[in-house]
Parts: C-alpha cells; structure tokens; sequence
C-alpha cells in the first residue's frame, strides 16, 4: 500500500531537489543531486517506485536521462496527491 504521506515525502524531496538541479551550472552539484535521489529511490517504498517509474529499473539512476526522470517523478508524484500542474 502507498501511503500519503510517502508520496508528500517523496514529493517534497523531489522538488526540491529538482529545482535546484534545473539552475545548477555546477556539474558537481548536479551530481550530487543525482547521487542523492539515487540513494533515496533505493530506499523509497517499491510499491511507490513503480507507480512513477513505469517499471524501469534505471529510472533516477541513468546520468543520461535524470532531468527527465526527476521532473516526471515530481509531475507524478504531484498528480498522485491531486496538485495542479502550476502549483
């Protein structure tokens, strides 16, 4: 079962992380925040994971594509707890 409050949490994490992300020009802080979501989705509820994921194993972890990853993830995550795509 997924719980709201692991979706707020997640969520939560994941925007914020996102965003700094998105403006960074840093490429170490970049990669700090990949290796950070990565740990987390290590650890997040599977269940949760899936759901946002698709099923991809790679999902958050692939250099190549986690600016996509973490804002379908954040846009997911909001629709799960009924946001808006502007708020």
């Amino acid at each position: 079962m997924i719980s709201r409050d692991s979706i707020e949490t997640a969520y939560s994490f994941m925007h914020q992380k996102r965003n700094v992300y998105i403006h960074s020009r840093m490429e170490w802080q970049r990669d700090d925040i990949e290796y950070a979501i990565a740990s987390y989705v290590d650890n997040m509820n599977p269940e949760l994971l899936a759901a946002i994921s698709d099923g991809r194993a790679d999902f958050l972890k692939d250099h190549r594509c986690f600016e996509d990853d973490i804002t379908t993830a954040v846009e997911r995550l909001g629709n799960a707890m009924g946001m808006k795509n502007d708020e």
